[in-house]
């Protein structure tokens, strides 16, 4: 099936289907943490290799699992090293597509630079271009890329959102759908004015796309239930998710809940509970009873 045909049904399935986006997507500077959680020490594996095979076969565990169903779960945002592994013989996102009807995402960015004027932007990204380019070789629907504000500066926001449009564009000319996720750290003093500042700063960038474009955009769960609402209606945005950004599972399926037309994007919330230790009917109740949670709150 060529690129085009399944983008137009994943476009269909995204816009349409209920249901919410598995993120798991952790790559190099979070993989130790997310499999410490997961019960895997950093001496069972001695190099990138060995750990990242290791949060392969956790990744594979969750995606082979019955429960992880295209009832609920619509989506999935995977990173280079998962894109280029398998899971049951075939390249993962085609496994995730073909198998599961599940719509493939790919974490872009290269991480963080370091915190200057209250916000992170992203690192460059040179070699966009040609992972754009191998990702049109599976069937991988869009990107996701993140930044982060830490206080409510003006400046720094509007560079956090400048950046994420400016890339979103190259995306967008590659024929692929770009997740703009500027995240607003949870236990920042000024969250709620930050948030009101990021919105204003998302609607004047908005009108930037064509006519005819649309973007996603991953989100904090705002400090004011609905805030987002103009921008889950805005012809320009197919969908607005939410990040559960250090919440517990509990805590941003409440606040998720509050927020209608947002669907839950979580990642550590979304494998809270998890363990290799777990028998598979130990993993798959475990994984069955989050699913169930996060897609009852992303349903409201």
């Amino acid at each position: 099936m060529s690129h085009s045909t399944s983008y137009q049904q994943q476009l269909e399935r995204i816009k349409n289907d209920t249901g919410f986006i598995a993120a798991l997507d952790q790559s190099g500077g979070s993989t130790p943490k997310a499999l410490r959680m997961y019960g895997v020490e950093e001496s069972e594996y001695n190099n990138d290799d060995e750990m990242f095979a290791q949060v392969h076969e956790m990744r594979r565990r969750i995606m082979t699992c019955d429960c992880f169903d295209s009832g609920r779960v619509l989506g999935a945002i995977l990173f280079e090293d998962t894109m280029d592994r398998q899971v049951n013989d075939k390249p993962t996102a085609n496994y995730l597509w073909e198998d599961k009807n599940i719509v493939p995402f790919l974490k872009v960015d290269k991480g963080l630079a370091e915190q200057m004027d209250g916000v992170q932007v992203m690192k460059p990204i040179p070699t966009l271009d040609s992972l754009l380019d191998k990702a049109k070789n599976y069937p991988i629907f869009g990107t996701k890329m993140r930044s982060v504000i830490h206080t409510a500066s003006a400046s720094g926001i509007e560079k956090v959102v400048q950046q994420q449009f400016d890339v979103a564009k190259q995306i967008l000319a590659k024929g692929l759908m770009p997740i703009v996720e500027p995240e607003v750290t949870i236990n920042t003093a000024d969250k709620a004015e930050s948030e009101a500042l990021l919105k204003a700063e998302i609607l004047r960038n908005l009108e930037r796309l064509d006519d005819g474009q649309q973007i996603m955009l991953k989100l904090t769960l705002p400090e004011e239930a609905g805030f987002y609402q103009d921008l889950i209606n805005h012809p320009k945005v197919l969908k607005v998710v939410a990040l559960s950004g250090g919440y517990s599972r509990e805590e941003a399926c409440d606040k998720l809940a509050q927020n209608a037309g947002m669907i839950a994007s979580f990642s550590r919330a979304f494998t809270e509970g998890l363990s290799k230790s777990q028998s598979d009917e130990q993993f798959s109740s475990t994984i069955d009873a989050s699913i169930d949670k996060i897609y009852s709150a992303s349903k409201v």
